[in-house]
C-alpha cells in the first residue's frame, strides 16, 4: 500500500490484512445492464485497485462478450489482484447435459477465471448434485461460491411509517410466496463448506433492500453459525452497506455496486467521519 497516497489508514485494532484478504472483502459488480469499457476498468483499478478485491459479471454478461474481450478484462483485473467471479450463469447450462457443466469448469479455467458462483434457487437441483458442482469446480481448481437467497413474508417487516399515538394499524396481509427456513438454508450452506465451497454468497435483497427493515436477526443467525469470513452479503445499497459495517465492523464481506466502492471503503477506515459522502459525493463512479 505504500505506493499510493495515505489518504486514509486502518486503525490497528481493525486487523484488515492487504490483498489476497480472508476477510473485509469487497468484491464488485461488472457489467449487468450497463456497458463497461477496458477504459473505464483501467482507471477504477488504476485509482482504487487496492480496495477491490473482486469483479463479478453480473447477470451472464460475460456471456454476450466476446472471448478476446473477456479475456483482456480478465488479465486487467489481476493485475491488481482481484479475482474474477462469473457470477450466477452455471444454471443455464442444465439443458445442455450431464457434462455440461464439466465442460464449463474447464471453459472458465482457460479464460482466467478464479471462480465460479452457483445460484442454488435457480440451479434447483438436488443437494447431492450440488456438492457435486462444487467438487467439481474445486477439482479444476476453482474457486466455489454458492449464492443463496434468503426468503420471508412481506408481512413480517414492521412498518416504519409515523403515526399518531393510539391510532389503528391495519394488519398486514400474509402473502403467499414461499418463506424459506433459515436453518435448512444455513444446513445446506455448511454441506458446501464441507464439501471445499470458499465462501457462501447470501443474496438477501429483502433482508438489506432497505436499511430501516433489514432482518438483523436472520443475519446475525448466518454469521453465527457460517462464521464472518465465510459469509458474503449483497448490499443493496449504500445504506444496507453502512449497517454492516455499523453492526460487524470492517471485517465484512460485502458484494456491491461498483458506483459504492470509494464510499465503502471510507466506511472501513472510519477516519474520514460520519458525513462521508460529504467528501466523496454519492456516486465517485458513474458507468
Amino acid at each position: 500500500m505504500s505506493m499510493y497516497y495515505r489518504w486514509k489508514n486502518f486503525e490497528e485494532d481493525e486487523d484488515r490484512p492487504e490483498k489476497p484478504r480472508r476477510f473485509g472483502v469487497t468484491e464488485m459488480r461488472g457489467p449487468n445492464h450497463t456497458l463497461l469499457t477496458q477504459n473505464v476498468l483501467q482507471e477504477m483499478f488504476e485509482s482504487m485497485g487496492q480496495f477491490v478485491d473482486g469483479l463479478k459479471f453480473s447477470g451472464g454478461s460475460h456471456s454476450l462478450m466476446p472471448k478476446s474481450f473477456l479475456k483482456q478484462v480478465i488479465d486487467m483485473a489481476h493485475q491488481p489482484n482481484v479475482y474474477v467471479s462469473t457470477g450466477d450463469w452455471a444454471e443455464h447450462l442444465l439443458r445442455k447435459g450431464p457434462s455440461a457443466f464439466k465442460d464449463y469448469v474447464e471453459e472458465c479455467k482457460q479464460m482466467g477465471f478464479d471462480t465460479i458462483e452457483l445460484n442454488v434457487t435457480s440451479l434447483e437441483v438436488p443437494e447431492e448434485t450440488l456438492l457435486r458442482y462444487v467438487r467439481l469446480i474445486k477439482s479444476g481448481g476453482l474457486k466455489a461460491k454458492p449464492q443463496f437467497a434468503v426468503k420471508f413474508n412481506k408481512s413480517d417487516i414492521p412498518i416504519g411509517r409515523d403515526r399518531a399515538f393510539g391510532a389503528y394499524i391495519p394488519p398486514s396481509p400474509r402473502s403467499t410466496e414461499f418463506v424459506e427456513d433459515v436453518d435448512l438454508l444455513i444446513g445446506r450452506a455448511e454441506r458446501c463448506l464441507e464439501a471445499g465451497a470458499d465462501m457462501i454468497m447470501i443474496d438477501a435483497d429483502d433482508l438489506c433492500k432497505q436499511a430501516d427493515s433489514v432482518r438483523a436477526d436472520i443475519i446475525a443467525k448466518v454469521i453465527g453459525r457460517l462464521g464472518l469470513e465465510k459469509t458474503m452479503f449483497e448490499a443493496s445499497n449504500a445504506r444496507a452497506s453502512e449497517w454492516f459495517i455499523k453492526q460487524y465492523g470492517p471485517k465484512v464481506n460485502l458484494f456491491v455496486d461498483h458506483s459504492q466502492v470509494m464510499d465503502l471503503e471510507c466506511l472501513r477506515g472510519r477516519n474520514l467521519g460520519k458525513n462521508h459522502t460529504s467528501v466523496l459525493g454519492s456516486s465517485y463512479f458513474l458507468f
